[in-house]
Formats: structure tokens, C-alpha cells, sequence
């Protein structure tokens, strides 16, 4: 069987995603597709609007064959270790193409950057250096340095070309037999707040969710079974995830941490910790405390990411395992359907790593990082779901007949 990957969040699966899918299948000649997706927290650092379990069904019922995980110390990262997350996982299932949007929709600017990047490598870095020096913040002054060493077929600013940029990279440095695949995004971009079309952005979406406390006005941007899910996830909840829900959880571990323990945690670099505490003190809201602490040099996603690790409690010791190691600990099953359970079998015996169906003692030490993060996600709902959920985590993997 021919298997395509897809690396996605999917914070709600969409009709855009949908048709990245059906797309993707046509494109790779695929018969089965593999989707990897970050699980309760992303790639931005914010939380999933429902969990990884909703959407597995969703994705499911929608037509993927297998929802594997993408272990929390690759999915809360910059793109270049989200990417050899995903692909060493994908590498690791077989897969022989994977299939990303992007702003552009051609494979060769990908490729040819990557090249050239690889040949200039040493001065990219070095640029970089230099105009983060000059107070730009990372995208800005890796914008600048692409266009110094001759890359300008490729607009590196795009959400979506960052991280195609840093698959195909990561196919190409680290030799892998996966052949990188594109399709243009259509009907808007990554940021777009307003919904306007029947393809929508994921933001635009979930900001209408936050507002108007329910599906009914934008059924038509989803699929029936993202409907269902989110609906049944608020009936089981009552919420749907945003910062503001953590807010109180956090500033409390903040307020409660003395600054040498803050320091040890992911992302608090360069003496944050000290600007974290000072500002917690007047904080009202994620949104503020966010506000206050934002420049040019710490970017409102770099932040989320340091809030996370620190609501997680995610060291940078206990990261460097998965940052050190080219090789990915296990894989983590989350849903497979009657072809995807086939390809699975046909393919295990050639796992070089565990392949992780249920939480188990004998698991890998290494998983109790996403362990925390589920109960961290968790952690807002009340005790009775919250136990009821968590055990759901720790089963096996959804079954779509």
C-alpha cells in the first residue's frame, strides 16, 4: 500500500483541510493517508480547542486512515523541530511522499532554497546574528538574511512556507525517502480573522467559536463530523480550550516559583525569567500579561511556547533527548481505520521504534512528558470530566469502522 503524510493540527478539521486531504490522495497517488498531529498544545503554543481524542475522530470521519501523535517535545517548538518530529515519525511509518499548503503551491522554490541554504549556510547564520543584534526579532532577521545570501523565489514571511520550508529541509539533510508534495492554499490566508467563504482559516473559525459560544453560524466552514465533535466536546466540558481558561493556573505557578526553578524551564532564556515574575504581579489576563512582556525579540509565539513548557513544567533537560537524538523515542497511536489497521500490520514488523497504543508502566520514560501535558490541558475542567478524559487518554486507539 501506497501511504501519504499529512503534519497537521487540525484546530478544528475545516472544508480547507478537507480538501487538502482529497487533494494530497489525488496528488501522491496514495491509497492510504497518514496524518501526524500535535496533540493537546501546538505548535504556535496555545491550546487545542478540543482535544486530541475529538479530533482524531473528526480527522477520521473525514477520511484520514491513521492519527498518529506528535510527542509534545516536538510539537511545542520552533518549525525546524516540529519538522524532524513529524517527518522522522512519518519516515518511520513508511510513508513514501507527504503533501503540505503552502502560499506558493510548487515543490521547486522549496527545493532550490534548501540548496541554496545549504551552501550558504554559515553566512545565513551569522546574518541572522547580526540582525537580531540589531534588536529585529528571529522571522525578521532570518527574512533579511534568506534575501543577502540570493533566496527570493520563496517569501519565508508565509505562516505556510516557513514550515514547507523546514519539511523540505529536513528530507533533504537528513536523506530521507520521502518524496515532498504542495498544494496552494486557497479562498485565505493563515491570519485571516473573518470568515468569508465555505474555506475558511482555522483562526477566523475559532475566533467565531470563542464569540458566539456555538457551531450554528459556521457549520458551513466544517465538516459534519468537526460539527459533531466540538459539540459533543462542549456538551462533555462545557468549553471550548483558550488561554484565558489557564490564566489563573499559570500566574499561580509563576507567582509561587522562585526564579532559579523558572529558569531551568524551556523557552525562559537570557534572564526572562526576572521580566515573567515582574509583570505577573500586575497581570490581569493571559492577553495582558502577553502585552506586557512582548518585544521585538520575544514574540507573541515565542512566549506562548515558554508558557506552555512552563504550565507543563517542560525542563530543558528533560528536552534534550528528544533534541539531541536523530532518532524519534516511539510512535503513538491515536486512531486508524480498517485500511490504516491493514497498512499497520503490514508495515510493524519494520518499526525500528515502540509503537505505543495505550499508556502502559512498560511505555518509554520519555512519554511521561506528554502525560503531564494532557493533565496540564485537562486541568481546567472539573474533577468528574477531568477523570473521566484522562482515562480516555490512556487507552487504546480509536477504531473508525
Amino acid at each position: 500500500m501506497k501511504a501519504c503524510g499529512l503534519i497537521v493540527e487540525y484546530n478544528p478539521f475545516h472544508n480547507g483541510h478537507l480538501h487538502h486531504l482529497k487533494e494530497a490522495k489525488a496528488l501522491s497517488g496514495a491509497t492510504v493517508i497518514i496524518a501526524i498531529l500535535s496533540g493537546n498544545f501546538l505548535q504556535r503554543g496555545e491550546p487545542a480547542i478540543i482535544d486530541k481524542h475529538f479530533r482524531t475522530r473528526a480527522a477520521l470521519n473525514s477520511g484520514v486512515d491513521i492519527v498518529l501523535e506528535l510527542p509534545y517535545p516536538y510539537a511545542v517548538q520552533s518549525s525546524e523541530l516540529f519538522a524532524k518530529g513529524a517527518l522522522r515519525s512519518l519516515h518511520e511509518l513508511g510513508v513514501d511522499s507527504i503533501c503540505f499548503g503552502s502560499e506558493i503551491g510548487s515543490i521547486e522554490p522549496f527545493i532550490q532554497t534548501v540548496h541554496t541554504l545549504n551552501k550558504s549556510q554559515n553566512k545565513y547564520d551569522n546574518l541572522v546574528k547580526y540582525y537580531m543584534d540589531q534588536g529585529y526579532a528571529f522571522p525578521q532577521a532570518s527574512n533579511e538574511a534568506y534575501k543577502k545570501i540570493g533566496i527570493s523565489s520563496l517569501d519565508v514571511m508565509q505562516p505556510n512556507n516557513i514550515l514547507g520550508l523546514s519539511y523540505t529541509k529536513t528530507i533533504i539533510n537528513e536523506h530521507l525517502t520521502i518524496k515532498p508534495l504542495t498544494i496552494k492554499r486557497i479562498n485565505n490566508d493563515y491570519h485571516d480573522e473573518t470568515i468569508n467563504d465555505h474555506i475558511a482559516s482555522a483562526t477566523s473559525i475559532r475566533k467565531a467559536l470563542h464569540k458566539d459560544k456555538q457551531t450554528k453560524d459556521i457549520t458551513h466552514t466544517l465538516p459534519e463530523a468537526t460539527v459533531q465533535q466540538l459539540n459533543e466536546y462542549k456538551k462533555t466540558t462545557t468549553i471550548w480550550h483558550h488561554w484565558e481558561h489557564y490564566f489563573p493556573l499559570l500566574h499561580y505557578k509563576v507567582m509561587t516559583m522562585e526564579s532559579e526553578q523558572l529558569a531551568t524551564i524551556l523557552g525562559v532564556d537570557e534572564g526572562l525569567e526576572n521580566r515573567i515574575k515582574q509583570t505577573a504581579r500586575h497581570a490581569h489576563s493571559f492577553a495582558h500579561w502577553l502585552d506586557k512582556i512582548k518585544t521585538k525579540r520575544y514574540t507573541q509565539t515565542r512566549l506562548q511556547r515558554m508558557f506552555v513548557h512552563i504550565l507543563t513544567n517542560t525542563t530543558k533537560q528533560a528536552i534534550k533527548p528528544f533534541t539531541n537524538d536523530n532518532n524519534i523515542p516511539y510512535l503513538r497511536l491515536l486512531g486508524m481505520s480498517d485500511l490504516g489497521q491493514a497498512y499497520i500490520n503490514q508495515r510493524k514488523k519494520q518499526f525500528t521504534v515502540p509503537l505505543i497504543t495505550n499508556i502502559k508502566r512498560d511505555s518509554p520514560a520519555d512519554i511521561t512528558i506528554d502525560e503531564r501535558a494532557t493533565d496540564a490541558y485537562y486541568a481546567v475542567l472539573d474533577a468528574h470530566t477531568r477523570i473521566k478524559l484522562r482515562k480516555q487518554s490512556f487507552m487504546g486507539p480509536i477504531f473508525k469502522r
